[in-house]
């Protein structure tokens, strides 16, 4: 007799404008990029509608919330066969990346497992084969870059960069986790949404006068740039640094970026 479990599975896709499997991987601009990001916290919101039930009949929160499957649904490229499908991964795909891992960390207190889908070819690729060839996709930067975050403690933050507005979508620019690692440095991971414009803030540090932050940044010049294997470093981390004054830090990331760093 079954009795108890140890993880509710939640399984869940990103879509923009058109659909999922229909919004394509390339070839966007920024009508279709504003949906996918908007439509990226989608995962914040049925976390949250989970984990309020779980909470309620299973309080002590022995029970995971485990996100079996999750990633952006996109049009297969041209051509791939039927159960083979492959899938360009861009810029873009970064960035919701990015979203959802900060979702996860800001919901670690439930979410105990969450699976990207999947890692080769298909949804939210890491890696791109093609027989012996093989391309790290702008995803596979972001999980590298979160390294430090595996195994760390959350902490608080809060940023005010202003709002990324497309139409009716309004988002507040940049999102951001913090957190300290195993290694107990104090790490921090910012994301700026906006299709065309940079965030430049400032931030402070309750009880740390930072000295500075560095790190790496992912961005692109385009929308829709990829890592393609005739260009398999088109979009790749380059060296990223922040300078402090009177023990505040000050950022100035440009559009469509994610950054990862440590503070000085």
């Amino acid at each position: 007799m079954v009795t108890g479990f140890e993880g509710l599975s939640l399984h869940h896709y990103t879509s923009g404008a058109l659909g999922t499997m229909l919004d394509p991987a390339t070839g966007f601009g920024e009508k279709e990029w504003a949906p996918f990001v908007h439509n990226a916290y989608e995962m914040d919101a049925l976390i949250a509608k989970n984990s309020a039930i779980m909470d309620k009949y299973a309080p002590d929160k022995r029970v995971a919330l485990v996100v079996d499957e999750w990633g952006n649904g996109l049009k297969p490229l041209d051509g791939t066969p039927i159960l083979y499908i492959q899938r360009q991964n861009s810029i873009r795909d970064a960035v919701t990346a990015a979203i959802n891992l900060d979702i996860f960390v800001r919901h670690a207190d439930r979410v105990r497992m969450a699976n990207v889908a999947q890692m080769v070819n298909v949804l939210q690729s890491i890696i791109l084969p093609d027989g012996p060839k093989m391309v790290r996709t702008p995803t596979y930067h972001v999980f590298r870059m979160y390294v430090p975050f595996q195994d760390a403690t959350s902490l608080p933050i809060e940023i005010d960069a202003g709002r990324y507005v497309f139409g009716k979508i309004d988002l507040p620019r940049v999102d951001a986790i913090g957190a300290k690692g195993v290694d107990g440095k104090i790490w921090l991971a910012l994301t700026n949404l906006d299709a065309s414009k940079a965030a430049e803030f400032d931030l402070t540090l309750s009880g740390l006068p930072a000295k500075g932050a560095v790190g790496e940044i992912l961005t692109a010049d385009t929308l829709d740039a990829i890592n393609s294997f005739d260009k398999p470093e088109a979009v790749s981390p380059r060296p990223y640094r922040a300078g402090a004054q009177g023990g505040k830090l000050h950022f100035n990331l440009p559009p469509r970026s994610v950054a990862v760093l440590q503070v000085m």
